[in-house]
């Protein structure tokens, strides 16, 4: 998937912003996509995610790679799982994936690419590319027309 909009972070701090302020943005049902190698800024990402839907600041968010879905209250609620053990689509039925995603909420999936039936088919979907130690180039797609309306603000506030 090409992305529609690219940015360039300098700082754990600047990848965490833009996190937060999509999260302003973002209603219940939304499903955000993220890719990345290990130690990119997904769940830095996800930190900014959180904050935009205001996570009270007693939460952690933290990697979900062991447990694979965390919940988080806020305004809306933020479900965000890590598929990075997960590899065919019967673990996610048994994971109540589907459910989650269709769900109340808004989903952040990390490493959603492991299993063809992982994407949402709407949404966003987020690759960051390490550049060096500090610098992260961002891509962001829209997968349909709520995902493109996310970018649209997204760019408009930045």
């Amino acid at each position: 998937m090409k992305p529609t909009l690219t940015l360039t972070t300098r700082s754990t701090e600047q990848t965490r912003q833009i996190g937060r302020k999509l999260g302003e943005f973002c209603r219940s049902g939304d499903w955000i996509g993220l890719t990345g190698d290990l130690g990119a800024g997904k769940t830095c990402f996800v930190r900014g995610l959180a904050k935009g839907l205001e996570v009270p600041e007693g939460y952690q968010v933290t990697s979900p790679t062991f447990i694979i879905h965390q919940t988080y209250p806020g305004k809306i609620p933020l479900h965000h799982l890590d598929l990075y053990r997960i590899h065919t689509g019967m673990e996610l039925v048994e994971l109540g994936y589907h459910e989650i995603v269709e769900g109340d909420g808004v989903c952040a999936v990390e490493w959603f690419q492991n299993v063809p039936d992982a994407m949402a088919g709407f949404g966003l979907a987020i690759e960051i590319e390490i550049v060096d130690e500090n610098t992260r180039i961002v891509g962001m797609a829209a997968i349909d027309n709520r995902g493109s309306e996310l970018l649209s603000r997204l760019k408009e506030s930045l």
